[in-house]
């Protein structure tokens, strides 16, 4: 028997969607039947972080109602009949021949793929599986081409002005959305002129907001104007401008269109018994697609709009507004490549839809990481559960795949990437290095896939200036400078340092040689004196091996380079 959210839990964004989509269900259909929560894309070009909201809003909702015993699908829409509506930056301008095409019927510039659309299907496809994300996947081409709408095209033609009075009132009404940034702007400015694309059929009089369009039949562009409509007969006499073509197509027998996106949207939402799906804020606003939809789906197809969530832009730090027809932007599985699956999950779902935020690669990641760390420590405490636990289980498991992939043996990001620095990558290195340091371990295994996040972290978004490079040969002039203090700690150091040393043996070295200066022993706790030698010599240090002021600690750096590459650096010129 299904159940009710738990009273006493913690709640959150998505226990109050879950409550809404099953009360739509209960309210359109009888109390067993299947929920859906739907979701949508346009395969128009790489489908960024900001689309992915769209994914992953509906799945954590579905997923809470699937924990509480409900029978509940994700229907995932990918709008793959949509037109090809401009070519992007670093495509064949050539390609501008295909525009106005279906996204399906548009060639693959790259040739690796069927299509254009399956181009872009195909790399969030993969990157949704390693995020947890199983979805019942159709294709609007597919089912337009197979004839699925058919009765609801006719339906939506018959009761064409009908759908003509809901648009002409909502026209009255229109507010363009208000971006809070210009990366907000441009992305509207994109989303409205997709839409646009679809307000109408052309044509004139009666058929000059015809709710179908057909993609011409010689050319396959959708630049089509509509001329004569028979209800009797469901023919469709339309004229081409791209190529000239004038003929007509048989809406009930020959499926070779569409409805516009305002009828599409709400025709589909009927069909498909949509109980909740997720938009953003440009299909949020007066006059846009699900404000019409709503008056669409109830007047004309006797259905009530599925509970929603509005979701707002996600952004990249120091990156312009990604929009997926200017090609360039971070997608899923370039987060993938920095952040472990569960941590990219929770990024979206500790936050209310309506709660823009910018995903960050740059220093942020090793604080997201330590959040992250903290986090679960937290959570392996039943005392205290609360909302961010409760967003930091939704994140690390979901009911089909169960916990997401996290390391057996959890070492700091900021560890991590600090010792791939100095080791230049080396994954062998870097687990010796993190087992001296306190992080036992049977095998590289046990470190990942944090080890190679952070690997790729360290190669592909620390800036030069801010790695670590070790010195190829001595600074031989600093050597030759030093002062009497500076010369009395390297030979110390020198003197004592070991061939194979442990991380322990390192520290208490490394900190205990201006101990040594002062007359004490290397296990004397620090005098005043001895703390501001301590500094000194930690700088002298990273001077000689790094040409830096500072670096990675200092015992870590030595295990990294070994006994007799540090000696090779450290020690002054005969003479």
């Amino acid at each position: 028997m299904a159940r009710g959210s738990n009273q006493g839990e913690p709640t959150d964004w998505v226990t109050r969607a879950a409550d809404d989509a099953i009360r739509h269900a209960r309210q359109t259909g009888p109390e067993d039947r299947l929920i859906t929560c739907a979701s949508g894309a346009s395969p128009s070009g790489p489908i960024h972080l900001g689309n992915l909201r769209e994914f992953l809003t509906v799945h954590f909702v579905a997923e809470e109602i699937r924990r509480r015993g409900h029978a509940v699908r994700h229907l995932h829409s990918w709008d793959d009949f949509d037109r090809f509506r401009k070519v992007p930056a670093g495509v064949d301008p050539s390609w501008s021949e295909h525009i106005g095409r279906p996204l399906s019927a548009v060639p693959d510039p790259w040739d690796c793929h069927p299509s254009w659309a399956e181009h872009f299907k195909e790399p969030l496809q993969h990157a949704l599986r390693e995020l947890g994300v199983e979805m019942e996947e159709v294709s609007q081409t597919e089912r337009y081409r197979a004839g699925a709408y058919t009765e609801q095209v006719l339906h939506a033609i018959r009761h064409r002005d009908d759908i003509e009075r809901v648009l002409a009132q909502h026209r009255t009404k229109k507010v363009e959305p208000v971006a809070e940034s210009e990366e907000e702007a441009a992305a509207l400015a994109d989303s409205v002129a997709d839409a646009e694309d679809e307000v109408t059929a052309g044509g004139s009089g009666d058929l000059a907001r015809f709710p179908y369009k057909p993609y011409c039949r010689q050319c396959g562009r959708d630049t089509v104007e509509v001329t004569a409509y028979d209800d009797d007969s469901t023919d469709l006499a339309y004229t081409c401008s791209s190529c000239g073509y004038a003929g007509s197509t048989n809406v009930a027998t020959e499926h070779e269109g569409k409805l516009v996106w305002k009828v599409d949207w709400p025709m589909r939402w009927m069909v498909e018994g949509v109980d909740f799906e997720p938009a953003g804020l440009d299909h949020m606003t007066p006059g846009s697609s699900y404000t019409v939809g709503k008056d669409v789906v109830k007047r004309v197809f006797d259905f009530r709009a599925p509970s929603s969530a509005t979701y707002a832009f996600v952004g990249v730090a120091g990156m312009q507004k990604m929009s997926s027809s200017r090609g360039g932007v971070p997608t899923a599985a370039d987060a993938l490549q920095v952040l472990e699956a569960p941590i990219l999950r929770w990024l979206y779902v500790r936050r209310q839809p309506k709660q823009a935020f910018n995903v960050d690669f740059g220093a942020e990641v090793v604080r997201l990481y330590d959040e992250w760390d903290a986090l679960a420590r937290k959570a392996a405490n039943p005392d205290k559960r609360d909302a961010q636990v409760l967003a930091f289980e939704r994140a690390s498991a979901t009911a089909a795949a169960g916990r997401l992939p996290t390391p057996k043996v959890v070492v700091p990001f900021r560890q991590l990437s600090s010792v791939a620095d100095v080791t230049a990558g080396s994954a062998e290195l870097v687990s010796r290095i993190v087992g001296e340091v306190g992080y036992a371990h049977d095998s590289v295994d046990d470190l990942q896939p944090r080890l190679g996040r952070a690997m790729t972290w360290t190669a592909d978004y620390v800036p030069e200036s801010e790695r670590t490079t070790v010195r190829a040969t001595p600074d031989e002039d600093r050597l030759a400078a030093l002062d009497e203090d500076e010369e009395l700690w390297l030979a110390q150091l020198l003197d004592r340092l070991p061939d194979e040393p442990d991380a322990d043996e390192l520290t208490t070295l490394i900190y205990g040689v201006p101990k040594l200066g002062r007359g004490l022993g290397l296990d004397d706790p620090p005098t005043d004196e001895v703390k501001a030698d301590q500094k000194r010599f930690f700088r002298l240090l990273y001077q000689l091996l790094v040409s830096a002021e500072r670096g990675p600690r200092l015992p870590t750096l030595f295990l990294a380079l070994g006994s007799e590459k540090v000696r090779s650096l450290l020690r002054p010129p005969a003479g």
